[in-house]
């Protein structure tokens, strides 16, 4: 398990998607990317399908209707690539340790879905042009995705561009059971349907799982869950899905609702030694 300082925790603790006065583009300071991860929110009108339990973003406050504008993401991402030294002089990111200032990948999240925006495809296009031009060949172009819209034509067109440009797929499962599917992430959709999805893309290509388990009014998920999340694993292995990682986690940001909390770092891997035994690569972040 990444051991961290408690200063770098105290980083993954705070994820604001606002930076000074930027529209789209934000640096965050990842643990599950260990280091400085550009963060792109293509969904300022928080268009989300899933209602996650687990969610940030303040859905309160108004959200921007407003279509992307490519001429305003591209000067703030040219601006941030160009020179991500300058991050660090704000006063809150001035302590981050030099090993964690890396950019290790350009992060389409936000406050919404990424794959539901009309601009996507588009945006992928001009990060990857502008990775290139920055000379930023090791960095990743991350999509962390719910995984209900994989199949879409745009989305399946994208994602094949992704390949050739260092292109990676987190895609969340956080439920073996469409019960507790329907409890974490809010929503209606058929647990069996997104398993599709994840078989489907991850016979393209190896993805990442992101698992978040927590406390939902003070109860963990139960053994019997567990078991079913696994074998939601092990039948996407058994279709031929490959994958990078699976990745344990569990809440670091106070959630919207404040019926959810932490599970420790023994509960976390307690999860992960029921994964391990599968054969794919697993880490925990408590």
């Amino acid at each position: 398990m990444p051991r961290e300082s408690n200063s770098t925790r105290l980083h993954y603790a705070s994820h604001p998607r606002r930076w000074r006065d930027f529209v789209y583009v934000y640096p965050v300071i990842s643990r599950r990317s260990k280091g400085l991860s550009i963060g792109i929110n293509l969904s300022r009108d928080q268009a989300c399908d899933f209602d996650c339990v687990y969610c940030q973003v303040d859905r309160a406050q108004p959200p921007d209707a407003g279509t992307v504008s490519f001429h305003i993401l591209e000067a703030e991402l040219r601006q941030l690539l160009a020179d991500p030294a300058q991050i660090f002089q704000d006063e809150q990111l001035r302590d981050v340790p030099p090993d964690r200032r890396n950019v290790m990948d350009i992060a389409f999240s936000g406050d919404g879905e990424p794959t539901l925006s009309p601009a996507f495809p588009a945006a992928v296009g001009l990060v990857a042009e502008i990775k290139a031009q920055c000379r930023l060949d090791n960095a990743k172009i991350v999509v962390l995705t719910n995984a209900a819209h994989l199949r879409r034509a745009t989305v399946i067109q994208t994602l094949a561009f992704l390949d050739a440009h260092n292109g990676e797929i987190w895609a969340k499962l956080d439920a073996g059971t469409q019960e507790q599917f329907e409890r974490v992430n809010g929503v209606h959709h058929s647990l069996d349907q997104i398993m599709q999805n994840l078989l489907v893309t991850g016979r393209v290509r190896p993805i990442v799982i992101q698992s978040l388990f927590m406390r939902i009014d003070g109860e963990p998920p139960g053994s019997g869950e567990i078991a079913a999340y696994v074998g939601r694993l092990r039948w996407l292995l058994d279709g031929g899905a490959r994958f990078k990682l699976v990745q344990v986690y569990t809440v670091a940001r106070r959630p919207a609702q404040d019926r959810v909390s932490r599970l420790t770092a023994e509960e976390l891997e307690s999860i992960a030694e029921a994964v391990r035994p599968l054969g794919i690569p697993v880490e925990v972040y408590a």
